[in-house]
């Protein structure tokens, strides 16, 4: 028996939906029934993503624009674990994005959602994808 998940999700380009986002990721952490490493971890990583990458989405894609809204698909298999995340933005080059800066006392806003999502994930990608764009992480879980 196959243990896929798939879960698609349209909200609003509203920051009050972020802790319904970040909880879903949990769940879906907390039922892959063959992962053996450590669940609450996967868990809160997932969370921590899924917030930053939709604040992102929010905040510089759709320019905080209440009326457009923000997808995102959460598909998990035995394997792996890959989260999308789609906006209508004019999008940006990921590999221009600077590290934040760790040199002051205050961790610097520039970059640091990605920073962070880079951090927790295996591989982080973000290209055009129909008329916008899509931010595609994913997590080996093998």
């Amino acid at each position: 028996m196959k243990n896929i998940i798939d879960i698609e999700i349209v909200v609003p380009n509203q920051t009050r939906y972020l802790s319904m986002i970040g909880k879903i990721g949990e769940n879906v952490a907390r039922e892959l029934d063959r992962f053996k490493g450590d669940r609450e971890a996967l868990a809160h990583h997932l969370n921590v993503v899924l917030t930053e990458g939709v604040v992102n989405a929010i905040k510089h894609a759709n320019a905080a624009d209440p009326n457009k809204e923000i997808k995102i698909r959460i598909s998990a298999s035995n394997q792996e674990i890959c989260i999308k995340i789609y906006d209508s933005g004019q999008g940006f080059d990921l590999t221009n994005v600077p590290d934040p800066s760790f040199e002051s006392d205050q961790l610097g806003e520039k970059g640091r959602g990605i920073f962070i999502i880079r951090s927790l994930m295996d591989s982080v990608e973000y290209k055009k994808n129909n008329g916008g764009n899509v931010l595609e992480m994913k997590k080996k879980l093998g």
